[in-house]
């Protein structure tokens, strides 16, 4: 339809009534204000989805984006997007890191309850989004990858590994070759022996594959612990039982993978002079699993150490803080799964702001005695900090004189820091550590300090492989992908699989997080899977979805780069060769006022030569200015270019390949929003008036729809 125009003769009407007396108030007419009458000719414009010739085009659906709060608790923007629009879009809470947990769990109560209150109301869901860098559960994701740390017992240990060392087997029992025991060189942690036990193609019992150790001679009541690292070069699974001990099978089977892991048993119910272990392998058929050879112990919990750490609690585990001083400074122990490697607990320390003299908050462990003079010591530690910065350990007299280990450099990841100095003088009788030059928290965990020439524990730090990481990242994307799929599958027919693939500065390339300061929330599958991370996306969609699901890979700025579009049109022909169907195209067209409408004209033209659905995901354009300055010029010159926009769509997109517009800002932005803050964006203002652009907006969907 043409532009509707209302006459309209707007008036005021006074009308008083006084107890019961009975008033007929005048009644006049005057001419509305031109300003009055213009939104009066908006207000009159239908609802906006109401304007699409559905006969025309039977598969076109008008879209908004909004959050899950707003919908599910049914306020104003619940109407308005069902009133206006066919489908909505969540704009966060359908990504890992809205759905993810700190375990790796799926949070999706949130998400069902939006879909079935979007089915209540006759409105589809568009599933946003499936693989992206931004928004995720990068904590979760990130430690997967984590290093494995561990710290070898600082007690004699009572496991005769010899036969092992030398290869021979010597006292230890092959009670059930499986398809072979041998000892490897290189195969164990960071390139040591490690023993391989591959299961027997028929394997189905944890005693189908089973190594027996020597006899091990325990002090009576005393309780001993069993260490020991083990991985397999596919799912697996094992146990480790014994033989001398009132219940001799106890425990649980723990699970292995490609990566190492850490068994740890403790016993004490001894019925003799001796018992065995048994490390029973032969649950699945086929699976090769590897023993460290190293990095296996067993050793008396009430034993005497090795070595005496002087750091009592020197890894934090019973909660005791050491003592310390400093003005805006606070300090203690942190929650369990904050140590190093995400296990365990660690102590920190924050400072406001860097002091004057970096002497001014300090941290300080008294020794239970001094130490000795002219001796070398040893201080060991872990470290990591909420920004880069500076500390200082030293070994402090009541005096104030030291002997300081020199500055450590604090980054945001954790370190091992492994430092010495000599004592001057026999009154050393604290450990100091001064923290004035860091602004920020440092965390510090495992805390050895020892004389140079004592022997004991020993702390291992095992990288994991690209190989690894890129196994990991698989089935992390399998789990999350699979577990939000599988539950929308009855409601959500549509999905970016993919989000933002292509990089700015280089657009025939895939976004890398390598080199980059990465936020809180980044995570680049890319860079653990590899080209292939988008086939792999597509097809997890594939696998756990519906068969005639629509699955869109979505950027942005392809108007205003077109290098950028013929990349995003080239990676999918690339995923496309590789066997997996990439149905739409979306693009994102968050522009302004000022973009360019011919760049916009050649972006829809090659994107329509794909033959596939194309959708503008994410539709908001902004006047260059804030809304408390934006005059009525640039509202006009901002109804045109949507205008523009939606025409554009239409006249260069056929029939066939229009899956859709999404207004990803329905409403201008609030200047605390986190999106195009405070900007004048959307076709309603905040306060739910419809705008020029909603006007401009029904005319092109009418007069594209035809």
């Amino acid at each position: 339809m043409s532009k509707l125009y209302k006459t309209v003769l707007s008036g005021l009407v006074f009308a008083t009534a006084i107890s019961c007396t009975k008033y007929d108030p005048a009644t006049f007419s005057v001419e509305a204000p031109a300003t009055i009458q213009a939104q009066e000719d908006i207000n009159g414009y239908k609802a906006l989805k109401s304007y699409i010739n559905r006969v025309s085009n039977p598969g076109f659906k008008l879209g908004v984006a909004l959050s899950l709060s707003q919908y599910v608790n049914k306020g104003v923007m619940y109407r308005l997007a069902n009133s206006n629009f066919d489908e909505i879009v969540l704009g966060y809470e359908m990504k890992h890191g809205a759905v993810v947990q700190a375990d790796g769990s799926l949070a999706l109560d949130k998400v069902t309850n939006l879909l079935q209150t979007a089915k209540a109301a006759g409105t589809a869901v568009y599933g946003h989004t499936l693989c992206w860098h931004a928004n995720q559960n990068a904590a979760y994701l990130n430690g997967l990858l984590a290093p494995l740390i561990f710290t070898s017992p600082a007690y004699p240990n009572d496991l005769n590994k010899t036969g092992l060392t030398n290869s021979s087997f010597s006292n230890w029992t092959k009670s059930n070759n499986g398809g072979a025991i041998t000892v490897e060189d290189g195969a164990g942690i960071n390139g040591a022996k490690a023993i391989k036990l591959v299961a027997g193609s028929t394997a189905s019992t944890p005693e189908a594959l089973q190594l027996i150790t020597p006899a091990i001679s325990p002090v009576a009541g005393h309780k001993y612990e069993i260490v020991c690292y083990v991985k397999s070069d596919q799912a697996g699974e094992g146990r480790i039982a014994f033989e001398g001990l009132k219940n001799n099978t106890p425990f649980n089977s723990f699970t292995t993978g490609i990566s190492w892991k850490e068994v740890r048993v403790q016993v004490s119910d001894f019925t003799g002079s001796s018992f065995n272990i048994h490390f029973d392998l032969g649950y699945k058929p086929g699976v090769t699993y590897y023993l460290d050879v190293n990095s296996m112990y067993v050793y008396d919990t009430q034993g005497t150490p090795v070595i005496s750490n002087l750091i009592s609690n020197g890894d934090f585990e019973s909660g005791a803080a050491w003592g310390g001083w400093g003005t805006g400074s606070t300090r203690g122990i942190t929650a369990d799964g904050m140590g190093v490697g995400g296990k365990g607990k660690a102590f920190y320390v924050t400072n406001t702001a860097k002091s004057t003299n970096y002497w001014d908050i300090q941290t300080s462990y008294a020794f239970d005695k001094p130490l000795d003079n002219n001796t070398t010591y040893n201080l060991s530690f872990w470290v990591k900090g909420t920004a880069a910065g500076i500390i200082r350990p030293e070994l402090q007299s009541a005096n104030y004189s030291a002997n300081g280990f020199g500055q450590v450099q604090v980054t945001t990841d954790w370190k091992q820091v492994t430092l010495s100095t000599t004592t001057t003088s026999a009154d050393r009788i604290r450990l100091i550590v001064s923290y004035g030059e860091f602004a920020g928290t440092v965390y510090i965990d495992n805390v050895v300090l020892s004389p140079a020439n004592a022997v004991g524990s020993v702390t291992t730090t095992v990288q994991k492989t690209a190989a690894e990481k890129q196994i990991i990242i698989s089935n992390a994307l399998e789990s999350w992908i699979g577990g939000m799929v599988t539950t929308c599958k009855n409601d959500v027919h549509a999905w970016d699989v993919v989000n933002e693939p292509m990089d700015d500065g280089a657009p025939s390339q895939l976004k890398t997080g390598v080199g980059k300061t990465q936020a809180a929330d980044e995570f680049y599958w890319q860079d653990y899977l590899g080209k292939d991370y988008a086939v792999q996306a597509i097809q997890l969609a594939r696998k756990y979805g519906n068969p005639n699901d629509k699955l869109f890979i979505n950027d942005y700025n392809q108007e205003y780069s077109l290098d950028k579009c013929r990349g995003l049109i080239a990676y999918i022909q690339y995923v496309e060769s590789k066997g997996q169907k990439v149905d739409g195209i979306g693009t994102q067209m968050h522009i302004s006022i000022t973009a360019d409408k011919d760049k916009i004209a050649q972006m829809f033209k090659l994107l329509a030569a794909t033959g596939k659905l194309i959708k503008i995901s994410e539709l908001d354009i902004g006047v260059g200015v804030k809304t408390n300055v934006a005059t009525a010029d640039q509202y006009k010159t901002q109804a045109d270019m949507y205008q523009y926009v939606v025409q554009k769509y239409f006249e260069l997109i056929p029939a066939a390949q229009r899956y859709g517009i999404t207004f990803w800002s329905p409403l201008d932005s609030p200047a605390s929003s986190s999106w195009r803050a405070g900007e004048p964006i959307g076709i309603w203002t905040e306060a739910y008036v419809r705008k020029l652009a909603y006007a401009a907006s029904c005319q092109a969907l009418e007069s594209g729809t035809k």
